[in-house]
Formats: structure tokens, sequence, C-alpha cells
């Protein structure tokens, strides 16, 4: 979809195009400005077996729920936290953090929703920052 609306819409996760983030991460974005959002964004990411995003933190609040699989949230200067299905978290603007698949044999996902349309993702090895939009136009 591209076309902003002020009208309700109703997404198909099965139905949208998903975006390969590398290193066995896919990502499906859902609510965007581009169907009229003005507040924040949403969309689900599926991690291969055993895969770990690297540490990174974003510019505004971000809330993740497990959909599927078994994850462990891992937050810069907290012990990690191991997460089952329908666990939510909150994750204030600029912690460090990542999730990782602890299964060696399923697939992981989540539904992350970012406090922000102008949410970005600053890896926090380098310093590199992008908009989290950027990973939808792969």
């Amino acid at each position: 979809m591209s076309t902003t609306t002020n009208r309700p819409v109703v997404l198909r996760p099965m139905e949208l195009k998903s975006h390969d983030r590398g290193g066995g991460a896919r990502t499906t974005p859902l609510v965007s400005p581009s169907i009229g959002a003005l507040a924040f964004i949403n969309g689900i990411t599926e991690f291969a077996p055993g895969v770990a995003i690297p540490f990174h933190s974003h510019n505004c609040e971000e809330s993740v729920m497990l959909l599927e699989g078994h994850a462990m949230l891992d937050m810069e200067g907290e012990e990690a936290v191991a997460l089952n299905p329908q666990d939510t978290t909150w994750i204030p603007a600029n912690l460090s953090h990542r999730f990782r698949n602890l299964s060696d044999s399923e697939p992981m996902k989540i539904f992350w929703t970012y406090a922000s349309p102008q949410a970005t993702r600053t890896l926090t090895a380098t310093g590199e920052t992008r908009p989290v939009s950027s990973e939808h136009n792969q």
C-alpha cells in the first residue's frame, strides 16, 4: 500500500511484502505513514533459528511482543530476560538492546511498535544510524 488515507485500514501480513534485513531477520512493515499513521509505526520481524540481531538503540520508545518462539532480550546494563509468546516489552529511547532467537530449529517472530514514524536505529558497535523505514525499501 502506498496511499495515505483518512479511513481505517486492515493489513494482512501474509499478503504484504516482507524485506530481508540480512543476518537471518526478515521484516514485514504494517502501520506506517504511507497509510496515514501520524504517531507510530509497527510491523513484524521473523528471526531464523539461532539468529541474534546486533545491539542497537532507537530515538523513541519501543514496544515488542513475542508472537512465536522463545527469545532472549539483552539490554545494556541489565540482566538478559527470557521471553515466551505474548510477553511484551517496553524499551525506553536510547537504550542499547537486542533480541535473540533461543531455538536452533524453530523461527521466532516479534511484533514491534515504535512511538514515532521517524524512528531510527543506531547500531551500538558502529554508531551508524538509519531510519527504521529504510529497511523496508531493500
